[in-house]
């Protein structure tokens, strides 16, 4: 049979022979097959080692497709070479006809899949820094961000609201810099109270307190030639301020109970969702410390800012839980793409995560649809933009909720007007020197 099939194909395919599954998974290594044709022979066990073989295509980085020949008409076998993998199966006796047929279309339909997958890994480099994705402006600006101030020695402190992936930017900064094959060290100031987290950030002495039993390196100390990342940075006290502000100037410290001066290079980054600026104004914050962790600020937009990454982090967290649950990759409907685009979204990124991390897990099917979304989704859908906003449980911090909402407009207007700030001031209403001033502001 192999021989009849092989001369009846050769003038319109390339075809490579094997007697056995094994040298059928040789070729399949080595020859880069579009499809295999896979007889199972009807002795005992040819089921057993068809299946066999299909599973290891399965758990492989082998994409071809899998057509099985059979002469067992029987249903069930039919489903278990079905479930184990295979693209189509085929019953025998042979019409060579149809056999090209079927395989000249699943030829087309494998190049098309390959061809998907080359074009969706080359928008995911395009569109992503690190563990950052993103394809529109506001978050192209944060990339370019990271890359120009990566080989800077400068500290940087990151801005924004609360889960919008202020960490990755400070790990991407980290990937990109000098410091790479060093420590990345990452501490959440507001985590711990103020006893420990004086600890915990610059070390102790044996003996220092009761319960230090041994000499223990603080975080700064073990962030020496690479990279300390305090997140939540306004929540210090004013005594472990003053303690960061000193080594920051000194380049120095001395661990709880210690008398020896401990030299220290490390490159600060930090990150808040805090008013600095006001927390200064009313004496909650160090202006001499604002001033040297300030240099450079990157800010990053909330989600309800950039809604045209929307599909792009969903399609993303969909392939990350799939795989991390054993599903094949779901896809997501266009009606829950534009419920999601509707949604306010105030947990920004995390909260998008989280919720594509259930839905992969609890929706049958192989499609999200809008009536799996959760209520406070779907009730969004049709509403007007003015209602599209849902006050959280914990409340809002108005001022800045308002900022937010006048850098979207002011990033729409330059996006319509190409970026020509005389167009722009006439869209958003104002005079030049108000639409300058807002740019500054929101460094755009």
């Amino acid at each position: 049979m192999r021989g009849s099939i092989v001369a009846a194909l050769r003038s319109t395919f390339e075809v490579v022979e094997g007697a056995n599954y094994e040298a059928a998974y040789k070729l399949l290594q080595e020859a880069g097959l579009d499809v295999l044709l896979l007889a199972v022979p009807m002795e005992s066990g040819g089921l057993r080692e068809c299946t066999e073989l299909l599973s290891r295509l399965a758990i492989g980085d082998i994409d071809t497709l899998v057509i099985v020949l059979s002469t067992d008409q029987t249903k069930a076998t039919a489903l278990k070479v079905i479930d184990a993998g295979c693209h189509d199966y085929f019953i025998q006796p042979i019409d060579t006809d149809v056999l090209r047929l079927l395989l000249e279309r699943s030829i087309e339909k494998l190049h098309i899949q390959r061809e998907n997958r080359i074009l969706r890994e080359e928008i995911s480099r395009k569109n992503s820094l690190g563990d950052l994705i993103g394809a529109t402006d506001a978050m192209r600006h944060v990339f370019d961000s990271i890359k120009r101030m990566a080989r800077a020695t400068t500290n940087v402190i990151i801005r924004g609201e609360s889960g919008v992936g202020k960490e990755l930017v400070a790990k991407a900064l980290h990937e990109q810099s000098p410091r790479r094959s060093r420590a990345f060290v990452s501490v959440n100031c507001a985590a711990l109270p103020e006893g420990l987290m004086e600890a915990e950030l610059f070390g102790y002495e044996r003996g220092a307190f009761t319960g230090a039993v041994a000499t223990k390196e603080g975080r700064i100390e073990l962030a020496h030639q690479g990279t300390l990342f305090l997140d939540e940075i306004a929540t210090l006290t004013p005594l472990l301020q003053s303690k960061l502000l000193r080594v920051l100037e000194d380049r120095s410290l001395n661990r709880l109970g210690g008398k020896k001066s401990i030299k220290v290079d490390f490159r600060l980054v930090s990150a808040t969702n805090e008013d600095l600026e006001e927390m200064v104004r009313q004496g909650r914050f160090r202006e001499d410390l604002y001033y040297r962790i300030h240099v450079v600020p990157i800010f990053v937009p909330a989600l309800r800012e950039r809604v045209e990454d929307i599909p792009v982090l969903a399609d993303y967290f969909v392939s990350v839980y799939s795989a991390a649950n054993g599903f094949p990759a779901k896809r997501i409907a266009d009606d829950a793409v534009a419920a999601m685009k509707r949604y306010a979204w105030p947990g920004n990124v995390r909260e998008l995560e989280n919720a594509i991390q259930r839905l992969v897990i609890m929706t049958d099917g192989d499609t999200i649809t809008a009536k799996d979304l959760p209520a406070e989704m779907t009730q969004a859908v049709g509403r007007e933009y003015r209602n599209r906003f849902q006050l959280p449980a914990a409340g809002i911090k108005l001022d800045k909720e308002m900022e937010a909402f006048e850098k979207r407009w002011v990033q729409e207007a330059l996006e319509q007007a190409k970026h020509v700030k005389a167009d722009a001031s006439k869209l958003l209403g104002v005079d030049r020197n108000r639409l300058n001033y807002l740019c500054r502001k929101y460094d755009l």
